[in-house]
């Protein structure tokens, strides 16, 4: 069995993984990195990428279909558009092929040594690892775990057949023409929008009161709304069973039962740390539920042995693993470093989106925070009214005591691209007066966190 030594050995090839090894190699470290599947991850290849790919081709069609019908209204008028999904499938597979590639050649750049095949722990220092070319034998000085997630199945709705994950659902053939989604958080609303833009007859099963119940109910709103303007069927406080030839038995409020007849069945009630199949039970490792346990170092209860990313847990993020990986370099490069984080920002790309940082008056609230907020919207903003989407709104959320930024939240159209403001806010802990002075171009959609901020100190000037 060939064997390797290094420095530091890199599982995972993940947006945690991958930026760890790229900057370890930079900074002069012997690196190694294995994945088993392809560079970058479940977001790069079947998360985050191809599902916005999903959601903007998505909306291109539905805008398109909208101006045939009715584009005169100001002043623009279309022929009936058609789709052509699978040029539609081909175009995503570019963009994930341009971003791994780009990846691969980040690695290559810093000097990593990438080895495609699985790895298994034989004790903290010795992994080995099976590939295409046999048995390889890996020692290192550190080790970083960054083997991601995993969703969550359903024991009586196992993929196959007419079931699928978010992995089928990005990489149908066709669309369906009947879609059952099972699970009303952001992965099953993202790709249950999309289908819905492009033709398909979508039905959400929820086993909460609302949708979207990891969000505040004055964020999920607007999104219920606008789900209900695309024709989405939204059943609350329902349960799916089982598969009943082409339907999905799913149990009801009140005991009764509902036949859903479905082409597909996309089962996202959520992910999971993937803490199979790479030889967890060979290490003492501390571990939270499914999670390995790590310290604000990201060091797991094993000298040398680090984990980042999904597999320590939520929240999981692809940023927040990235913002991991670069620490944990640094630290094995000898820098000083710790996870000190004031704010990991979240978006929910449904339409409209949701972005949230910080605190939400209620989070606060039950932290034993006396805060007061300020709220804007965006009906009262001129660039969303010249958009035609003006639904939604920016809140922000500071102490009582000291102005000190402590939250911002938002819903609308194109809020995604507010996020970056609303954690660097937070990060230099600014205060109200900090965002309300601070000049914001006009007409965006970003004066709303201006004027929010007016509003917070009793100083509303648009509204």
């Amino acid at each position: 069995m060939q064997e390797i030594t290094c420095k530091l050995l890199v599982i995972g090839g993940g947006p945690g993984g991958y930026v760890c090894a790229i900057r370890a190699g930079q900074s002069g470290l012997d690196t190694v990195l294995v994945e088993k599947a392809q560079l970058g991850g479940t977001c790069l290849n079947v998360g985050c990428i191809p599902s916005k790919a999903l959601i903007h081709a998505a909306e291109a069609f539905h805008s398109a279909v909208g101006f045939a019908a009715e584009g005169g209204s100001i002043g623009i008028s279309a022929g009936p558009p058609s789709l052509d999904f699978g040029g539609t499938q081909s175009w995503m597979d570019g963009i994930v092929h341009r971003l791994t590639g780009g990846v691969a050649g980040l690695l290559k750049g810093a000097g990593v040594k990438v080895i495609e095949g699985s790895a298994r722990f034989r004790d903290g220092k010795t992994v080995q690892v099976s590939s295409v070319t046999g048995e390889q034998l890996v020692r290192a000085e550190a080790v970083v775990i960054a083997t991601g997630s995993e969703a969550v199945a359903l024991p009586d709705l196992p993929v196959g057949g007419a079931v699928i994950s978010s992995t089928e659902a990005l990489a149908l053939p066709d669309v369906p023409r009947r879609l059952v989604v099972v699970g009303a958080g952001y992965i099953g609303l993202e790709i249950g929008t999309a289908y819905a833009k492009l033709g398909s007859h979508v039905t959400v099963v929820e086993a909460e009161e609302r949708i979207l119940p990891q969000y505040d109910g004055d964020l999920s709103r607007p999104v219920a709304a606008r789900l209900k303007a695309l024709g989405v069927e939204v059943l609350l406080g329902a349960k799916a069973r089982r598969m009943m030839g082409d339907a999905l038995l799913v149990e009801v409020e009140g005991g009764g039962e509902r036949h859903l007849r479905a082409d597909k069945v996309l089962v996202a009630i959520g992910r999971r740390p993937r803490t199979n199949g790479w030889g967890l039970e060979e290490l003492a490792l501390e571990m939270d539920g499914r999670a390995v346990r790590v310290d604000d170092h990201c060091r797991t209860a094993m000298r040398g042995v680090y984990a980042v990313g999904d597999v320590t847990g939520a929240p999981m993020l692809a940023h927040r693993a990235m913002a991991q990986g670069y620490m944990v370099a640094e630290i094995i490069a000898g820098g000083r470093c710790a996870w000190d984080r004031r704010c990991i920002p979240a978006i929910c790309f449904t339409d409209p989106e949701i972005v949230t940082s910080g605190l939400s008056p209620m989070a606060a609230r039950d932290a034993g925070i006396e805060a007061r907020s300020g709220t804007f919207p965006f009906r009262a903003n001129g660039r969303a009214m010249t958009t035609g989407r003006d639904d939604g709104w920016v809140r922000i959320v500071a102490r009582a005591d000291n102005d000190l930024v402590i939250g911002v939240q938002a819903v609308g159209v194109g809020v995604a691209e507010l996020a970056s403001e609303f954690a660097l806010a937070l990060e230099m802990g600014a205060t109200l007066e900090d965002l309300a002075s601070a000049i914001h171009p006009h007409p965006s959609r970003s004066e709303a966190v201006q004027e929010a901020a007016f509003k917070a100190l009793g100083r509303g000037l648009h509204l």
